[in-house]
C-alpha cells in the first residue's frame, strides 16, 4: 500500500495518500467509524496506478451503501461538472448562489460598454451595489484558470463601469466584479485579481468562502448531486431551471409531475434531499 501510486486525470502518477482520502471521505458527513468502514470496503480493490476516477467510484459506491446523502455530498465536484457540457447551467446555479446570499440576481445579459457590447454571465444587486460576474465552467477534473482570464474580465469591466444600467428597478453603475469558476486558480490569477480588486470564487478559493465551503455551509447543492435521479431526470429538471436540491424540495409537486417515480422512490429521493440540505421533511 505504501508504494501504491494513483494516476491523475492528467496522466501524472502520484503516491497514494490514505490520510487525504480519509479526510475527503469525512467531508461527506460520515462519522469516523463509517469512514473506516468505507475504506475497509475499497481497500481490497486498490492497486498500483489506479486512476483517480476509479478510486472515486469505489469510494462513492461504498458511501452510497451507508447513506445516499453521504455519496451525494462526496460527489459535489463531479456534480458541478455534470451541469455541463456547456456553461449555461453553471451560470444559472451561480445566480441562485448569489440569490441565496441575499442578492437580486439574473444571468446572461448583453450590456453596452463605452466601446463595444458585452455578454455578462451574472448581474447582481445587493445594498445598492451593482455587481457583474464572469462564470468560467470547466469539464476537466484538474482544470486551472490562468491569469489571462481575470485580465480579460478586467478589460470588459472597465469598458462598462462608467455606464449606468437599470436592473430590478434601480439605475446604477457597476462597482464590483466577480470571477466564479468550478475549477482551480493559478497563483498569478489570484495575485492579479487581488491587486485590481476582482472578487474570486473557485472550487477551493478563498478557503473560507470557496464553492465547496459555500455549498456545504448553505446546503446549496445542485440537483446533479442526487443519487436518486437518473441522468435523464436531472437534465429534465435543469431545463425547467430547477437547479438546487433546495428548489426541488420546495417545488416537489411540480417535480413529481415532470419525472415518473413510484411512491417509494419519491420518499427516498426526498429523504436524501433533506438530509443533504438540512431541510425538514414534510
Amino acid at each position: 500500500m505504501d508504494l501504491m501510486r494513483v494516476k491523475k486525470f492528467s496522466g501524472e502518477l502520484v503516491p497514494f495518500d490514505k490520510s487525504s482520502l480519509m479526510q475527503s471521505l469525512s467531508k461527506s458527513g460520515a462519522s469516523s467509524q463509517e469512514v473506516d468502514r468505507v475504506f475497509e470496503g475499497i481497500e481490497v480493490f486498490l492497486y498500483d496506478k489506479i486512476t483517480t476516477k476509479q478510486l472515486y467510484k469505489l469510494a462513492f459506491n461504498e458511501l452510497k451503501k451507508i447513506r445516499k446523502s453521504y455519496a451525494a455530498r462526496y460527489s459535489l465536484k463531479k456534480a458541478l461538472r455534470d451541469l455541463g457540457p456547456e456553461g449555461h447551467n453553471f451560470e444559472v446555479w451561480v445566480t441562485r448562489i448569489f440569490e441565496e446570499a441575499g442578492c437580486q440576481a439574473t444571468y446572461a445579459k448583453t450590456l453596452q460598454g463605452k466601446a463595444v457590447t458585452h455578454e455578462i454571465d451574472l448581474i447582481a444587486i445587493q445594498n445598492g451595489t451593482l455587481m457583474l460576474g464572469e462564470c468560467k465552467f470547466r469539464n476537466d477534473v484538474d482544470a486551472k484558470i490562468t491569469v489571462t482570464t481575470p485580465m480579460y474580465f478586467l478589460s470588459r469591466f472597465n469598458d462598462l463601469k462608467d455606464n449606468e444600467f437599470e436592473f430590478f428597478g434601480q439605475t446604477l453603475k457597476p462597482t464590483k466584479g466577480w470571477l466564479i469558476t468550478n475549477a482551480y486558480l493559478t497563483s498569478d490569477a489570484i495575485n492579479f485579481a487581488d491587486y485590481y480588486g476582482i472578487n474570486l470564487i473557485s472550487w477551493d478559493y478563498p478557503q473560507q468562502s470557496s464553492i465547496k465551503t459555500r455549498v456545504d455551509s448553505g446546503g446549496l447543492y445542485p440537483i446533479t448531486c442526487l443519487t436518486g435521479l437518473s441522468k435523464t431526470q436531472k437534465q429534465l429538471l435543469l431545463k425547467q431551471k430547477i437547479i438546487l436540491v433546495k428548489d426541488m424540495i420546495s417545488k416537489k409537486d411540480t417535480v413529481f409531475t415532470l419525472i415518473n417515480l413510484t411512491h417509494v422512490q419519491k420518499r427516498k429521493l426526498l429523504e436524501e434531499a433533506c438530509e443533504l440540505t438540512g431541510e425538514i421533511m414534510d
